[in-house]
């Protein structure tokens, strides 16, 4: 293509689109992300005991020591849980910001910066229009809504990390593709098979970079085996894999139907073409783990699954696509199939964002343009009573509700998990899920049979009650 005939094109000087929408999109994205975070910490939202978890390792790793959250339980070294190393570096955030609400305000820059090497690379290879509404589609999609409203996870890490690298392979620079792609197996022991993954689209599409595409994969591959079947176990305090007992049969891959809609909703976002790119491959071990498992929380769209999925169905759909500029684009494994016509370009980015504007109100950014959700909530002021309520460095018994809130001064566990310490004192909420619906009519009482010590009610305010011995 004769670059003079396209004047948005890269070589005829700097892009305004391609400098300004990627940093744009990214600062709109980590705002709007870190808001909703925010927000949701204001009105006490807790959706599982995840955060509560992670803060307290993000706690253990900032005072140097090892990450044992007993939330988990009794001197459970979360590296025995999952393989997240790289969470080390939460260490000087821990520093600066000691608080639950700082991890969420991380994991929305993670998300944020993702956007900016991805949008960068769209309006390269489809102009500024269509570009930029594939980088928007992308920084505002499904997958990074439904893991932002879920609170922090390690996953959130991975997502830069892959966004970078594909935009790597995408122009061709392998090393620095799998430079990128390497720390993926520090995040999460299962992201080992996804490298792996890459590294043999690699080796098949590029034959010049056959042998750090074999690199690559080998690499993948043994920090799988030994994340998952040497490290975990080792530090596990039950000696094993704990997830092992999640997966079901192969056969029932296929079922129940719900796992075909999130395949649908996958492929939408790659607009539908992008299933003829090899990048798409790189989804599959993650959907293999996830729908040969038992829980059904990991076969739907939403939590914070399809996260690291999104970055691959965007790289994914630009490859199919192809680029403005050399008019070649991929097709399974070859890189000169012609460019489809402008109407499929078209309609395939338009895909991308139609899969998350038809959830509709069920998105979790619109919260942001609602008046009532920045009210302070009325349990506000008794939830932090309560926290007041507990002697700070005392072994407090939370339930979910004030999980993460209660571990920058006290040293936290579950009030429903497996451990056998006795706490100072226990914090209940009336309303907490995590009740199950059958809230004890004394909690104090329900304190004292479930670790043999007595327990006085010392506050019994908006629904959450604090009892200490002695």
């Amino acid at each position: 293509m004769d670059s003079s005939q396209d004047p948005a094109a890269p070589g005829d000087g700097p892009s305004r689109a391609r400098t300004a929408v990627p940093l744009l999109l990214a600062l709109a994205a980590t705002l709007a992300y870190g808001l909703l975070g925010s927000q949701q910490w204001r009105n006490l939202v807790s959706p599982s005991w995840d955060l509560g978890i992670f803060t307290q390792l993000a706690r253990a790793y900032g005072e140097f020591g090892a990450p044992i959250v007993p939330i988990k339980g009794d001197e459970v070294n979360l590296l025995g849980d999952h393989f997240h190393p790289i969470l080390v570096l939460l260490a000087p955030v821990w520093w600066a910001w000691p608080s639950g609400e700082a991890l969420l305000w991380v994991q929305a820059l993670l998300l944020g910066v993702s956007a900016i090497p991805l949008t960068r690379l769209a309006i390269d290879r489809l102009g500024p229009a269509l570009g930029s509404l594939a980088g928007a589609a992308y920084a505002f999609s499904f997958g990074l809504q439904a893991a932002a409203d879920v609170q922090f996870h390690e996953v959130a890490f991975a997502v830069p990390l892959l966004a970078f690298s594909l935009t790597c392979l995408l122009r061709e620079r392998i090393a620095a593709c799998a430079l990128w792609a390497a720390p993926l197996v520090l995040v999460k022991e299962d992201l080992g098979l996804t490298v792996a993954v890459l590294g043999a689209v690699i080796a098949l599409r590029f034959a010049s970079h056959r042998r750090e595409g074999l690199g690559l994969a080998s690499w993948g591959i043994g920090w799988f085996v030994l994340s998952t079947f040497v490290i975990l176990p080792m530090l596990n305090t039950a000696g094993q894999y704990d997830y092992t007992d999640n997966l079901g049969s192969p056969l029932e891959v296929l079922w129940p139907p719900l796992k075909w809609m999130t395949v649908g909703m996958l492929l939408l976002a790659a607009g539908v073409i992008g299933a003829r790119s090899p990048v798409i491959w790189m989804m599959v071990p993650t959907l293999a783990w996830r729908f040969t498992g038992t829980v059904e929380f990991y076969w739907d769209w939403y939590w914070h699954y399809n996260a690291v999925l999104i970055p691959i169905a965007l790289a994914a759909l630009l490859d199919a696509l192809g680029d403005r500029r050399s008019g070649r684009a991929a097709a399974w494994l070859r890189t000169d199939a012609p460019r489809p016509g402008r109407a499929v370009r078209v309609t395939a980015v338009a895909a991308t964002a139609a899969v998350t504007l038809v959830l509709g109100s069920s998105m979790p950014l619109l919260d942001l343009a609602r008046p009532e959700k920045w009210e302070l909530t009325w349990r506000a002021a008794p939830a932090q009573a309560a926290l007041d309520a507990v002697p700070d460095g005392s072994v407090l018994a939370a339930d979910i509700t004030l999980l993460a809130q209660a571990v920058p001064d006290h040293d936290v566990q579950w009030m429903h998990g497996p451990n056998q310490r006795v706490p100072d004192c226990v914090l209940a909420d009336r309303y907490a899920f995590s009740w199950g619906g059958s809230f004890p009519e004394d909690p104090a009482q329900w304190a004292q049979e479930r670790w043999g010590a007595e327990y006085a009610t010392v506050l019994d305010e908006g629904g959450f009650i604090v009892a200490c011995q002695g």
